[in-house]
């Protein structure tokens, strides 16, 4: 069975071929059983790393019994799922306290003086890395245990430390990319991947992994190890003591989220339901709040603050007992303690907690639920398992989640908030539920009900991104035989797919690039009606339309105009025949199944003979998931000229196209640019700086939808190596946001229509927002204005960032870089010492701290931080400086 030979040591090959499947030779020698034998190897040969090994064996372990037992989930009856679940759960919970353990072992191997120490650390890595036995999913295992080994060590400042936090760091980016193989591999099916890399690496299909571990476990036998007891027997329907949510109306879900508060993933669930306006209910375990005392004195620990915002923003926040313990098992005053003592906490709390109690793993006996009535509690059960706890891929559990509600039709939905995968499917999971008609339910202080959106809400202001599939096609004509030549169209159409695949990921086999001789009319329609026209395209996906070249009127014999976009082999004699008419562009858009499709013309022309937008208002964005979008932007009318002469051998239209995709266009900071957006930024601002008069609206047949680009979150360190934009790309900008500057930001934009009207555009307010979200905007902020050399103006997003999160170490380098731009060379190197106290590893800051030592001529601080960053990255894109700033220090 082919595995991953070494997992550290390809590391770089890893990444870029795990996407490779394969099964391999079918008689290749199977991996070792559970014995493990190079764990025991490496244990004889460094004593010291014995105790962490079995651990990490332990937690091998569960985490596949935990897969044994849902693996064929679909094929289990009702009752055997359930009882998966429960023990199922209860073994993950297992493995958070070895989780808990293996970190104590880690903090006193790192408090201890013996310089082995770090020797020890690396030879568990080995195994994780290395063992021959471990199958790429096997190591998903032991990713939390990265991620608090990665923490812990970035406290020493030591070479060994930096250097392993750096070994670490990248164990972390090679289970991301396993995680995605698998993430693809089950949302697909199992199917099969295309080679896409020179490099091949056989890895294992999941089916084959499964295969494996059944040769060793046995769901019988986890099931007899774990003592299935099965559930206190009633009816599942739901009663005045216990509720299921099989009685809710129809479409109607509850979302519940268990196990918290959690210090960065509860207030993260909060932003996404804030964002979609839909209520929530969480379940939490007491010891997570505080703590009892015997004579019943209450000691609240920092985590009851979270738990206290969720009460005070009107989240209904209910009991999970105190430790998470298998009550159906429980008697007594353990029971009671388990019950009563965690309600005391959340009364002090807060005394708006919900009367809500739900019972660890579902398990409930007859005792139990008579003390839930003489509390005055309601067992809160759920008919929907997100399995988000044992899933570790989004998708997954977006597709089951799905499934589950579709075969449900109503239903409360179990999470937990103390997942990233939670937060990852959760978007995905509203999108689609939104889209479908779905209503939410939140705790009303009786029942269940769907409330009325909240005065003064963003309700009807949430966009969506739930997009299967994104396509394009993008055209750019300069070499016209028998028009005008032009000099930048070419160019744009290119930097426009870069940007697509790029920044936004369109996979680039489904963005088609035609350009110059390319062009032909034949082959443009042939893109649309080939590719894209039909059922080529899904219900759920969108569809971005990029032409720059010459676009036509014509008057027809009514009297109204007709536009064309000119392809490279028109005749201008006979456009009328051999160019693309409008009309055939309508057609076109109608023909799709995509969900949404914008257009983007950077030409001019008019008689488009197309509809209103429609009034851009909050209204029409809140079913943005179910309305179909079919939205046009062009650069100007019939009577004008594209400007041609933009900044980086750009058009002045598709330059602030780009500029506004770059992030610009986000005008209400939700990190989100739909169509109205986009033409509230390009069109005002291309009018602002040449003598054209975009226009926008939208084609026949569009439902009131908006197309959305979703920003990404930029990782970009400042270096030396980074970009900045020219004198007139910088010049062209400041004009830009004067014109913006001089608008009133709350106001409509007003712009023209594709009749030769006014439209106004309302861009609708941002829903809130978590501050990690808020500090990430305010970072890419800062990133924009650095690139235009607006150094005092980055400076205050920087800090912005830092006073949201203060552990961002990317905004404090940031921060620090731009202080060495502006040559104050003590406050950067504060900023980068601060930075590598947040990440010890990351490289760029250590050569950018050598910089800033170096001109401030502290020589050997200089000549230590660009060794550390040598040691760190000998052949990195920075050695070639590092090395010559040694040799003059």
């Amino acid at each position: 069975m082919p595995r991953a030979s070494s997992f550290r040591l390809f590391l770089p090959s890893l990444l870029l071929t795990l996407l490779v499947a394969g099964c391999g030779d079918k008689d290749a020698q199977a991996p070792a059983a559970v014995t493990q034998p190079s764990a025991q190897a490496a244990a004889a040969a460094d004593p010291a790393a014995a105790p962490l090994l079995g651990a990490l064996q332990k937690q091998l372990d569960g985490y596949r019994r935990i897969i044994v037992l849902l693996a064929d989930e679909e094929q289990q009856s009702a009752a055997d799922r359930t009882t998966s679940a429960r023990i199922g759960q209860q073994l993950f919970h297992d493995g958070l306290e070895q989780r808990g353990a293996i970190a104590t072992q880690f903090d006193t191997l790192l408090r201890g003086t013996s310089p082995q120490r770090f020797a020890t650390l690396g030879t568990v890595l080995d195994y994780i890395e290395s063992a021959p036995e471990l199958f790429d999913a096997d190591r998903l295992a032991f990713r939390e245990v990265l991620r608090d080994l990665h923490e812990r060590i970035g406290a020493d400042s030591s070479l060994p430390a930096v250097k392993l936090h750096q070994r670490i760091g990248e164990d972390l980016e090679a289970l991301d990319e396993i995680e995605r193989n698998y993430n693809q591999e089950l949302t697909r099916i199992f199917s099969r991947f295309e080679r896409t890399r020179a490099i091949e690496l056989k890895r294992e299909k999941w089916d084959d992994y499964i295969a494996h571990l059944h040769k060793d476990y046995s769901r019988e036998a986890i099931l007899r190890d774990y003592g299935v007891i099965e559930p206190y027997p009633m009816s599942m329907k739901d009663s005045d003591r216990e509720i299921f949510g099989r009685d809710l109306p129809p479409k109607t879900v509850v979302l519940t989220f268990d196990d918290g508060p959690h210090k960065a993933y509860t207030d993260e669930v909060v932003a996404i339901l804030k964002r979609y306006d839909v209520p929530g209910v969480f379940f939490e375990v007491g010891r997570n709040l505080g703590k009892v005392d015997t004579d019943g004195k209450v000691s609240l620990g920092p985590m009851a603050k979270i738990s206290r915002n969720l009460m005070e923003e009107g989240y209904a926040v209910g009991n999970h007992s105190l430790t998470h313990a298998q009550l159906s098992r429980t008697t007594g005053d353990a029971l009671r303690q388990q019950v009563l003592d965690t309600d005391t906490l959340l009364k002090d709390v807060d005394s708006k907690r919900a009367p809500l109690f739900r019972f660890p793993y579902g398990a409930r006996n007859a005792e139990g639920l008579q003390l839930l009535n003489e509390a005055g509690l309601k067992s809160i059960m759920w008919n929907i398992d997100s399995m988000d706890w044992a899933d570790p891929v989004p998708e997954s559990i977006v597709q089951r989640v799905l499934d589950q509600v579709n075969k449900e039709q109503r239903g409360i939905i179990l999470f937990h908030d103390i997942h990233d995968r939670a937060v990852k499917a959760l978007p995905q999971i509203l999108d689609r539920l939104i889209a479908d008609g779905y209503q939410f339910a939140g705790w009303n202080g009786r029942d269940f009900s769907v409330a009325r959106p909240r005065k003064g809400s963003d309700r009807d202001a949430t966009v969506t991104t739930g997009y299967e599939k994104s396509w394009a096609i993008v055209v750019g004509i300069d070499n016209y035989a028998k028009w005008p030549k032009l000099e930048y169209a070419s160019h744009d159409a290119q930097a426009v797919a870069d940007t697509l695949t790029g920044q936004f990921g369109f996979p680039s086999s489904q963005v088609i690039v035609l350009k110059n001789e390319q062009a032909t009319r034949n082959n443009i329609l042939a893109a649309f009606h080939d590719r894209l026209s039909d059922d080529r395209t899904g219900r759920n996906d969108r569809v971005f339309v990029f032409f720059a070249g010459h676009g036509a009127t014509r008057q027809l014999a009514s009297g109204r105009d007709l536009g064309y976009i000119i392809p490279v082999d028109s005749d201008p004699k006979e456009f009328a025949t051999d160019a693309i008419a409008m009309t055939d562009i309508q057609n076109i858009a109608e023909s799709m199944q995509a969900k949404h499709v914008m257009f983007v013309m950077d030409a001019c022309y008019s008689g488009l003979g197309l509809t209103r937008g429609g009034p851009s208002s909050s209204s029409f964005l809140r079913e943005n998931a179910r309305r179909s979008a079919r939205q046009m932007l062009t650069a100007g009318g019939a009577d004008q000229q594209v400007a041609d002469a933009g900044p980086n051998g750009h058009s002045v239209f598709t330059w602030v196209l780009l500029q506004a995709l770059a992030g610009k266009g986000d005008l209400n900071g939700d990190g989100l640019i739909t169509g109205t957006e986009l033409a509230a930024y390009v069109a005002p601002a291309v009018s602002a700086v040449s003598q054209q008069t975009p226009a926008f609206g939208s084609l026949p047949g569009s439902q009131g939808g908006e197309f959305v680009f979703q920003v990404p979150d930029s990782q970009e360190y400042l270096n030396a190596d980074t970009r900045q934009l020219t004198a007139d790309a910088i010049a062209l900008n400041n004009k830009v946001d004067a014109a913006q500057d001089a608008k009133n930001s709350e106001a409509p934009v007003t712009v023209a229509d594709l009749q030769g009207g006014k439209a106004k555009l309302v861009v609708p307010t941002a829903g809130p927002a978590s501050d990690r979200q808020r500090s990430q905007q305010a970072n890419d902020r800062g990133l924009q204005l650095y690139r235009e050399k607006r150094y005092d103006e980055a400076a205050v997003q920087f800090a912005e960032a830092l006073k949201l999160r203060p552990d961002f170490a990317q905004a404090a380098n940031n921060l620090g870089f731009v202080y060495y731009r502006q040559q104050r060379y003590a406050e950067a190197a504060r900023w980068l010492e601060n930075t590598l106290k947040i990440d010890p590893s990351r490289a760029v800051a250590h050569l950018n701290l050598g910089d800033a030592y170096f001109h401030a001529g502290d020589k050997a601080k200089a000549k230590q931080a660009y060794t550390t960053y040598l040691a760190l990255q000998p052949q990195g894109s920075g050695a070639a400086q590092a090395r010559a700033q040694l040799e003059k220090l």
